[in-house]
């Protein structure tokens, strides 16, 4: 592309730049703007459709955590790190009027760490809903903490959303089960909700995703709902259609 240099300016631009919806070009030397449209073509590829949901899906999911304390520590940034692990999800498929939609399911990372990961699973002890951990009866370590995330779904005008939200324990609030500690109440048997506990040793903390039932998300990682979500943002290459 050919250029001229802006005197006025004092620097080199091209002919033509489209930007925030305004094209500039130079005319008799001068920078002059008018309104601009780009006209986006909606179709794509199946892998490329696949990509954009799973991503659509991580920043949706980042949105509701992000506001929460969170340790990420083995990116450069917490959303890379986050990112690289929530891209790992099963992948929802929504249309693009559910575009901000989120969805709890088992794994969602809530931290990433050098430290050993708490194995956690939900489960019953003495008849009573419970999140079991791998945590033996031992002294913590110094700089010891222990911070329970909850996570919940919820449908906010009929969308469905996750909402996060953390506390910090101690092991005073945790009962010893067959030498390990658990966290026991009647909500761990809520079928829209979701745990993980994280601990943290100063700067360094256990990577960990969320231990839930909810099945909400399945419905929409179906054939049918592919198909649906395609068809909103134009549907597919025809060459890609399984």
């Amino acid at each position: 592309m050919s250029k001229k240099e802006s005197k006025g300016m004092g620097m080199m631009i091209p002919r033509k730049v489209r930007m925030a919806g305004t094209t500039f070009y130079l005319r008799n030397g001068q920078v002059v703007g008018r309104p601009s449209t780009m006209h986006m073509k909606h179709t794509c590829t199946l892998p490329q459709f696949l990509r954009r949901q799973n991503m659509r899906h991580t920043i949706a999911l980042w949105k509701m955590l992000k506001d929460c304390e969170t340790m990420f520590t083995e990116r450069r940034n917490a959303f890379q790190n986050f990112a690289s692990l929530a891209n790992r999800l099963p992948v929802v498929y929504v249309s693009q009027v559910m575009n901000q939609a989120s969805f709890l399911m088992p794994g969602i990372p809530v931290s990433d760490g050098m430290l050993p990961e708490v194995k956690q699973e939900l489960g019953e002890v003495d008849g009573v809903p419970a999140l079991l951990t791998d945590l033996k009866t031992c002294e913590p370590e110094d700089g010891e903490r222990l911070l329970l995330y909850t996570a919940v779904q919820q449908i906010e005008n009929e969308l469905p959303r996750v909402r996060f939200s953390m506390r910090e324990i101690t092991r005073f609030d945790m009962t010893v089960a067959d030498g390990r500690y658990v966290l026991k109440g009647e909500e761990f048997a809520d079928g829209m909700k979701g745990w993980a506990l994280v601990r943290v040793v100063y700067d360094r903390c256990s990577p960990q995703g969320i231990v839930t039932r909810c099945t909400l998300y399945e419905q929409y990682t179906t054939e049918e709902a592919l198909e649906t979500a395609a068809d909103s943002y134009g549907g597919l290459t025809s060459y890609d259609i399984p």
